[in-house]
Order: structure tokens, then C-alpha cells, then sequence
């Protein structure tokens, strides 16, 4: 059933999109599309999603029912983290696709889910069932998955205030220095290759802290090369943002095939090395804080015991 919300603007300034985004449970990507779809009206005429909204607009905003992506139940295990009425918290095995798309319409997490808790068929997610964040292909680790409607907008809420503590454990190119920073880039699509996302102006804002937590080669023992591992926070969700940031300060993720040194590479590392260690959030329902960590995969570990010459032992 369509729903249909009214808006006044009591203070100008803002862009159109941005503000429809503020609706409990809209996107700004599903608010610009709605607004490009023409179901949202400003003082009764159509808008374009940059519009600068003046002090008295009238907004009236349509959203039709959610669409739902003739996705099929498939019996593929799941490593639960964690589970209650509300959620499922998920460690995503590297190779998993997060939701169907193109090229991708089974194997993916939705799939498996569906498979597991058949009630999640009917959740939000932006055409998605259950899907708050995302993870990409050939990134480990954890993502939180919403069995119904209430716990989606309050984990959403969450995300778009940035109350989520997200924890990656990444191995960079190089001997990053200082061992403890910020990345502060706009990220936005490679001008270039549009395939690809990039530091550009004009880009979406995009924070990541970090603190390095070992080094390894640069000299003349078991590995000549120097790696750095850290641990990555980011405090924005932009899509690639810990491969973005990294790559645009000279370090991209080891074994990174977009954004990495395509010449470098380490033995027996057939993906980035980039794993969602922990998240940190506040449960739907009880809205008690908590934290969850994942261990790093089997292939990612060798990695590391081949870089610290432990492995065998």
C-alpha cells in the first residue's frame, strides 16, 4: 500500500534529496529516486534532487510499495555470529555476494537467509530484504541482517547517525606512517573509469580512521617488501571507502585487483585482504549496546603466519 507524507520545511537550505532521505527508512539513493520517479512534489511541482529548499516549502512525498526481487531460498550454510527475534549478525565468507543483481541472481547471502528465516522475505530493504550494509564480494566478516521491519528502520537510524562502530582489519602495501591517523577524501565515481570509486571533488564525504597494529619486511629476511596490517574504522559508509582511502594515500589493501599494485603480490593471497572484524550497535528492542568479532578466515590467517614466519610451526 502507497504511503504518502507531507512535509513543511522549517528552515532552507538543505538539498531536496538530502532531506527526503531523512524519512524513517528512506535512503538518499532511494530518496533521489523517488524524486526522479516524480513521487515527490515541492509546493506541488516537480523538483530535481539538488533543489535548495526554502523556509515554507510544502513537501509532499509518495512511496509506493516496496518492491520485491523474485529471489529463491537456497539451503547454503550460514556462520551465525549472532541471532534473536530482531536480527541475525552474520560472518560473510569472501566470495559471497551480499543481494542478488545482475550476474549474481543466486549464492548470494539474501539467498541463504531467505533459506534460513523464510519471514525475512517480507522486511525492508531497499528492494533487499533485510539488508541495512553491505559488505563487497571478497570481503570477510561481519553484517547484520534485520528479520522485520521495526529492527530495520532502528539499525538504519543508527547507520545514518553514525552510532555503528565498524572495525576492519586490513593489509596495506607498504610501512604506513604515522601508526595511528585520519582520512579525511570526498569519495565519488572515477571520472575515468566509471567502474571504479576514487578520492575526487565534489565526492561524497568520507572518514576513516586508523591505528596500525604490526609491520612486516622492508629488509633483508623472509619478506623484502614491507606490509603494514591496521585496523580501519570508518566512520562513513561510502562504497570501497577502506580500499578508496588507502589506495589514494600510496597503500592500497594487499592483493587488491582494483586498487591495488596489480605487479605486487603475496604468496597464496587471492583476494584483498580486508576483513570485517567487529561491529558495535545497539540491539532492536532492548536497545542495549553491544559488540561482536569475528576471527579472520583461514586464508587471510596463513597470510600473516607466512609474513611473520610462524606458519608450520
Amino acid at each position: 500500500m502507497e504511503k504518502t507524507i507531507e512535509l513543511r520545511v522549517s528552515e532552507g537550505g538543505q538539498r531536496l534529496d538530502k532531506y527526503v532521505a531523512l524519512v524513517p527508512g528512506l535512503s538518499r539513493s532511494r530518496a533521489q529516486k523517488l524524486i526522479e520517479e516524480g513521487l515527490v512534489t515541492v509546493n506541488g511541482g516537480m523538483a530535481k534532487p539538488s533543489y535548495r529548499l526554502v523556509t515554507g516549502d510544502d513537501i509532499v512525498v509518495r512511496i509506493p510499495p516496496p518492491e520485491r526481487l523474485d529471489v529463491q531460498p537456497e539451503p547454503i550454510p550460514l556462520d551465525i555470529v549472532y541471532e534473536d527475534e530482531n536480527i541475525i549478525v552474520v560472518n560473510k565468507p569472501a566470495g559471497m555476494v551480499v543481494h542478488p543483481a545482475y550476474g549474481h541472481r543466486t549464492g548470494t547471502l539474501v539467498n541463504a537467509v531467505l533459506a534460513y528465516c523464510p519471514e525475512l522475505a517480507g522486511t525492508e530493504g531497499d528492494f533487499r530484504p533485510g539488508i541495512i550494509h553491505r559488505l563487497d564480494k571478497d570481503t570477510s566478516g561481519l553484517i547484520i541482517v534485520a528479520k522485520k521491519d521495526a529492527a530495520y528502520r532502528h539499525l538504519q537510524h543508527q547507520f545514518k547517525r553514525r552510532e555503528v562502530k565498524k572495525v576492519y582489519l586490513a593489509l596495506l602495501e607498504g610501512r604506513l606512517e604515522p601508526t595511528r591517523g585520519v582520512i579525511e577524501a570526498p569519495i565519488g565515481r572515477d571520472k575515468k573509469r566509471r567502474k571504479r570509486m576514487a578520492v575526487v571533488d565534489g565526492g561524497r564525504e568520507a572518514c576513516t580512521e586508523y591505528q596500525v597494529a604490526e609491520y612486516f619486511g622492508g629488509g633483508t629476511g623472509r619478506v623484502s617488501r614491507p606490509y603494514t596490517l591496521v585496523e580501519a574504522e570508518p566512520k562513513t559508509g561510502r562504497t570501497h571507502q577502506v580500499r578508496v582511502h588507502f589506495a589514494s594515500i600510496g597503500h592500497p589493501l594487499a592483493g587488491d585487483p582494483v586498487y591495488g599494485f596489480r605487479k605486487q603480490r603475496l604468496t597464496g593471497l587471492q583476494r584483498q585482504f580486508l576483513h570485517a572484524r567487529s561491529l558495535g550497535f545497539r540491539l532492536p528492542g532492548s536497545d542495549e549496546y553491544v559488540e561482536f568479532t569475528a576471527e579472520l578466515s583461514d586464508d587471510l590467517r596463513v597470510v600473516l603466519e607466512e609474513l611473520r614466519g610462524t606458519r608450520g610451526k
